[in-house]
């Protein structure tokens, strides 16, 4: 949640070597976002932050920056987990004080880059902020935070932290690092929710405000959002993780998922509602980013109705879309899906789509069985060869899109009763067809 801060007075002053490692997932863009801080007054601070889509990191003492080093790359992607170690080198390297590396390089390419020393607010007997400046202030961070790592008394490469993984070349997670703790150091933000430090310091940190709320998406499993770089017309207000869409009212907004599928069998679930005519949305998918062609009531005005790489059901009234006929649509389910749980199955190795609501499949289909699902166009034969998911709006109405792709949750609202899931991956609220599983990094390597 975006006004969600921990807070934390350390005990000891410590004018040593540190380094912090963090794993984050943004979740906006552009905005100012604090990852996290320690203050003294407006003379005396310590800042690590997303300087809109740049990264800074900071130290301010008499009122001037002693190191800043601010990094000219832009960091906009939302669906992927970064890697970031800050290190603050008390005597020096080199002449160089402060060093920031993501997914195990170090960012040389600055913007800024004044080096000084001089003792750090943070690691201080000051008050410590993690997703916020001091104690609750502006810039709150809007994204997730995973195995935060705070070494109070040394300096620790990224290889500390993560690795390369043999077979992908990614960088990858290490959950269990091993690096000397100090007085000051703390593990929080692994294995769930808990803000309790899970090293031997008991360095626990209190949530300042907000909710903090577990995830299934993590650095190792990433699932599947909403994209607000590949949409149209705006594309609506984001939140919870990208997870939730409320659609503006403009005809054929629309808006693509973050990953894509080439082949296998997913399952998500959405809870369409809003205004009075927030059943005029659509949910499925698309074999191609947003055209822009939006005028009025003619085709292309909304996916689903201008080509057969796009299928979705009509929230309305319960329709199947997609059949490359301009403005229309076929029976398919229910009468309306509004304000209730629409769930897709789409089977990429036999050309099917299914819809339903409220744990009923339309038309009597069973994607278990491989029953009436409806047929689409081969991936192979689209416009991209591959398909994301997608939703979009019809003839200028407005609505809202709360989706789970695995994480558990409808906005904040969490799963409170789960269904079976063969495959394993991600918290449903109804039973995960077999065969199928939810679309993340996981899922599509399975």
């Amino acid at each position: 949640m975006a006004s969600t801060y921990l807070q934390r007075n350390m005990a000891n002053s410590l004018t040593t070597d540190w380094t912090v490692s963090m794993w984050v997932k943004r979740n906006e863009i552009v905005r100012q976002q604090m990852l996290f801080s320690a203050y003294n007054n407006s003379s005396y601070d310590t800042e690590a932050f997303f300087d809109g889509d740049k990264l800074n990191f900071r130290n301010k003492r008499n009122g001037s920056f002693v190191f800043q080093v601010k990094t000219n790359r832009l960091f906009r992607d939302t669906n992927a987990w970064y890697h970031l170690v800050f290190q603050f080198h008390a005597s020096g390297d080199s002449g160089v004080y402060a060093k920031i590396f993501v997914n195990g390089v170090q960012e040389t390419d600055l913007n800024v880059n004044t080096q000084g020393s001089g003792e750090t607010t943070w690691n201080n007997d000051k008050s410590h902020s993690i997703g916020s400046t001091v104690n609750g202030g502006a810039d709150h961070f809007n994204g997730i935070i995973s195995h935060m790592h705070f070494a109070s008394t040394g300096i620790y490469a990224p290889t500390v932290f993560g690795e390369t993984d043999a077979t992908t070349g990614e960088w990858k997670i290490k959950t269990s690092p091993t690096f000397t703790l100090g007085s000051n150091g703390f593990t929080i933000l692994k294995d769930g929710n808990t803000i309790t430090d899970q090293s031997s310091n008991s360095n626990n940190f209190s949530l300042g405000a907000g909710t903090l709320t577990k995830t299934e998406d993590c650095p190792s499993n990433v699932f599947c959002t909403w994209n607000p770089l590949n949409s149209y017309y705006g594309g609506g207000t984001f939140s919870w993780g990208n997870n939730k869409i409320v659609l503006p009212n403009k005809n054929g907004a629309w808006n693509t998922g973050t990953l894509g599928m080439t082949s296998g069998k997913y399952y998500w679930e959405i809870k369409v509602g809003g205004d009075a005519n927030g059943g005029e949305v659509q949910v499925g998918i698309a074999d191609k980013s947003p055209n822009g062609n939006s005028s009025g009531s003619t085709a292309g005005t909304s996916f689903g109705y201008n080509s057969n790489g796009e299928y979705g059901i009509y929230a309305w009234n319960g329709a199947f879309i997609g059949n490359a006929v301009p403005n229309s649509y076929t029976a398919y389910g229910a009468t309306s899906c509004e304000d209730g749980y629409i769930m897709i199955a789409v089977d990429l190795d036999n050309n099917k789509f299914y819809g339903g609501v409220n744990g009923t499949w339309f038309g009597s289909g069973n994607p278990s069985t491989g029953t009436n699902g409806k047929t689409i166009q081969a991936v192979a034969d689209t416009v991209d060869g591959v398909y994301y998911p997608a939703v979009s709006t019809y003839q200028g109405y407005s609505g809202t899109v709360e989706t789970n792709f695995g994480n558990g949750y409808f906005a904040d609202n969490a799963v409170s009763s789960a269904g079976t899931n063969a495959s394993g991956n991600g918290i449903f609220k109804y039973d995960v067809p077999t065969g199928f599983t939810a679309l993340s990094t996981k899922g599509l390597n399975e």
